[in-house]
């Protein structure tokens, strides 16, 4: 009898012990969550956009990519491209024409640039603008989801790390903590995303030159006009008419059968008509 109550003492300063140890636990884990909260970091992503007319397109293009390079960001993409607006050939000499063409020239530059130097880049570019449309910033504070992503990342690894300890080859803890983890790496990659973001701005750079009129020479393409002048014409066709009639009178020789035969009877119809008038006058 003694024995039992020594045992049931014994149990039971052995579940106070884990009460006391889950408890001090829970106090632990609401204490880091607390504190994480505290230390809510600014991640704040910034996109900017900038539409000008510039003098020359081209040149603009290679002043925006020095500059791009000297703040220490990157070109992602560009694009130039030009627009006929109208075309038009006139004559010029006797075979060539002169051809006008009115086109609008536009670039498209896209590019990241560090967040802390935007604002100096884009007094940059508003220097090289004849004149600026439009320009915009626009800020997305990521801040939350940031801080969201590392609170259930360290969740997640408690999660798995109590999951390991538990493992083994008849549970399915194994792949509990594989889904866990690779949820861990997405959320891990997109903070990295966000960090990325947050350190290089994208802007978009849209600008344009004042309608273009070029000139040049081409060839006349109308084959009417490459014909020769008139009288060297008139005469060619008075050779071209002389070698058709040669050609003819060949033919007829090739026919002097037919020619022969055809003649004859001709003569005897002539002969037959004149004897029948003949003999109806008798």
């Amino acid at each position: 009898m003694k024995n039992y109550l020594i045992y049931c003492v014994f149990a039971m300063a052995v579940f106070g012990c884990n009460s006391e140890k889950k408890m001090n636990s829970a106090d632990v884990t609401s204490t880091s969550l607390e504190s994480a909260d505290t230390a809510l970091t600014e991640q704040i992503i910034k996109t900017a956009d900038m539409r000008f007319r510039v003098k020359d397109v081209q040149d603009t293009k290679e002043k925006l990519s020095a500059a791009i390079k000297a703040e220490g960001g990157s070109i992602t993409a560009f694009s130039i491209q030009s627009q006929v607006q109208q075309s038009e050939k006139v004559g010029y000499s006797a075979d060539s024409l002169l051809e006008l063409t009115a086109y609008r020239k536009e670039g498209l530059v896209t590019a990241k640039v560090p967040s802390d130097q935007l604002d100096d880049f884009t007094n940059k570019v508003a220097k090289l603008a004849v004149f600026v449309d439009q320009q915009s910033l626009k800020l997305d504070d990521q801040s939350i989801s940031y801080l969201a992503n590392n609170l259930k990342n360290q969740n997640r690894v408690e999660a798995v790390t109590q999951l390991n300890k538990k493992a083994n080859k008849k549970s399915n803890n194994v792949e509990t903590a594989l889904g866990l983890k690779d949820d861990y790496v997405d959320r891990k990659l997109e903070n990295l995303s966000i960090t990325n973001k947050v350190k290089y701005s994208n802007i978009t750079l849209n600008f344009y030159q004042d309608n273009t009129v070029t000139k040049m020479v081409v060839s006349n393409d109308n084959l009417y006009d490459q014909r020769p002048a008139f009288f060297l014409r008139f005469w060619l066709n008075i050779q071209n008419g002389w070698m058709i009639f040669k050609e003819f009178l060949l033919i007829m020789t090739n026919l002097w059968v037919a020619i022969l035969l055809v003649g004859g009877g001709y003569l005897a119809y002539k002969y037959y008509r004149k004897n029948k008038r003949t003999a109806v006058s008798a």
